[in-house]
């Protein structure tokens, strides 16, 4: 039996480098390997961008190998906020496209449940959200929950849970907790965007009274990355801080505090590895540690 933490991939050293972290991580907490792979982007990575070791592993690359290794099982578990958008059911029908490939010798697959399954993101984001308001000494601020954006209402659903959620979580700690994505605006389920939910916090209230604790009040925004890992998204100078920046630039009196991650948070690895454990537990698996 194989066991693999995937993730989309990316082309961001940093990005193989957290997947490494976490599936080194879950094999030392299970006492079994857990191998790091990404569905796509991250064998193009120069070894010397990953301080010499060797590039990342893909999908197929990584499937035909362990078959012509003998093996003929594997379980999954998904790296990813939402393992039933997009991204997860192009994996499965990769799956299901090397398993026809390779009809001589025959494998199976599982996916474990994933991040949002086990009800943990919405507390990293919360904490995430704490984090933020105590190192910019914060009062209240506006919150936003930023995914990605893409073709699924699903992931959209998710988003907007885990806003709700984690708009309970802080309760009076700010002043509202609204979802957008980064991108997708052509899908109404995105709605709204990062850079026009920006745009709304940042222009003054009709009915608001202009003093000066209400202005810098209105001033400051927690941006709440539903991401990972970093990458050209939510990494230091991606996408997410691109946007921000034009913001800000548009309206000098607004300051974006971008939260650290949902993948590299300490509660991550031990709800992927409960997830694995269960998993496990109906393969006959070996005794874990």
């Amino acid at each position: 039996m194989t066991v693999a933490l995937i993730d989309n991939g990316s082309l961001e050293p940093a990005a193989t480098r957290n997947l490494r972290v976490v599936a080194a991580d879950l094999s030392a907490t299970l006492g079994l390997p857990v191998h790091p792979v990404s569905w796509k982007h991250s064998d193009r990575i120069p070894p010397a961008a990953l301080d010499g070791d060797p590039a990342g592993t893909t999908l197929a690359p990584f499937v035909r190998a362990q078959l012509a290794a003998g093996e003929r099982q594997f379980i999954f578990a998904p790296f990813f906020i939402s393992a039933q958008g997009a991204i997860g059911s192009a994996l499965r029908r990769e799956l299901e496209t090397l398993q026809r490939e390779h009809a001589a010798t025959p494998f199976d697959f599982t996916f474990t449940t994933g991040l949002a399954d086990a009800g943990v993101i919405a507390h990293i984001v919360a904490a995430r959200v704490r984090e933020t308001i105590a190192i910019a000494s914060l009062e209240r601020p506006p919150v936003l929950v930023i995914d990605h954006g893409g073709p699924s209402p699903a992931s959209a659903a998710l988003r907007n849970r885990l806003a709700d959620d984690t708009r309970a979580i802080l309760g009076d700690e700010v002043s509202s907790v609204t979802a957008a994505s980064m991108e997708g605006g052509d899908h109404p389920h995105n709605q709204p965007l990062l850079a026009e939910a920006l745009a709304a916090l940042a222009a003054p209230s009709a009915s608001s009274v202009p003093t000066a604790a209400a202005a810098k009040s209105a001033a400051d925004v927690v941006v709440a990355l539903l991401f990972l890992s970093p990458g050209r998204h939510a990494g230091p100078g991606g996408d997410i801080a691109e946007i921000c920046g034009a913001a800000e630039a548009a309206a000098p009196t607004l300051r974006c505090h971008l939260t650290d991650l949902v993948g590299t948070h300490p509660l991550a690895a031990p709800a992927l590895a409960a997830a694995l454990r269960d998993t496990l537990s109906h393969h006959h698996a070996p005794t874990l540690a």
